[in-house]
């Protein structure tokens, strides 16, 4: 009897459905947009740029900074150059990610990674377009010594990077590679 399959879905061996699995992922960069882009609102509509500070914690305060340059404001006083460089940057990083994902065949920690950098990515970019430099508001300091301020974009981008080397020296990665 021959095997009965509906004609719009892939089966297991149909090479479409590869695809499909890593770009299935893409769900989780739209929650980390949407959750970075709403909580930089927030943060400009109840703080005021490098006024006002909230103090949480005796480790951890909410101030409302803008970051021109990079990670760590790395050339953040540089003429306007970084907006479109970092901005070039974003792009090229989303379109190899979105090739990666589109050839990533079930490896989840993987396309977890990967999307989280995606997302993190396109949270910042929507920033650099709408503002001309990237809301933080994230603030951790130890006697008197402040990490440089950071958002939840840059936290998905450190988490995913954090993740893409774990999977690459002990996850499926790294069984992958020894193979």
């Amino acid at each position: 009897m021959p095997e009965m399959r509906s004609e719009g879905r892939a089966s297991a061996s149909d090479p479409r459905r590869g695809a499909r699995v890593g770009l299935w992922w893409l769900w989780l960069s739209a929650v980390v947009v949407v959750l970075d882009q709403a909580t930089k609102l927030l943060v400009q509509a109840a703080l005021a740029p490098y006024q006002d500070v909230v103090v949480l914690t005796p480790f951890f305060n909410l101030v409302h900074v803008h970051n021109t340059g990079a990670a760590f404001s790395l050339f953040a006083d540089h003429s306007g150059w970084q907006r479109w460089f970092f901005l070039g940057v974003a792009v090229v990083a989303s379109g190899v990610i979105l090739w990666l994902l589109r050839g990533t065949r079930g490896r989840a920690p993987f396309c977890i990674a990967l999307t989280l950098i995606l997302g993190g990515a396109l949270g910042n970019v929507i920033d650099r377009l709408a503002y001309g430099h990237v809301v933080d508001f994230l603030d951790f300091h130890v006697a008197g010594w402040h990490w440089p301020a950071f958002n939840v974009a840059d936290s998905a981008i450190t988490l995913g990077a954090g993740l893409l080397i774990w999977d690459g020296l002990w996850g499926e990665g790294a069984r992958k590679g020894a193979t």
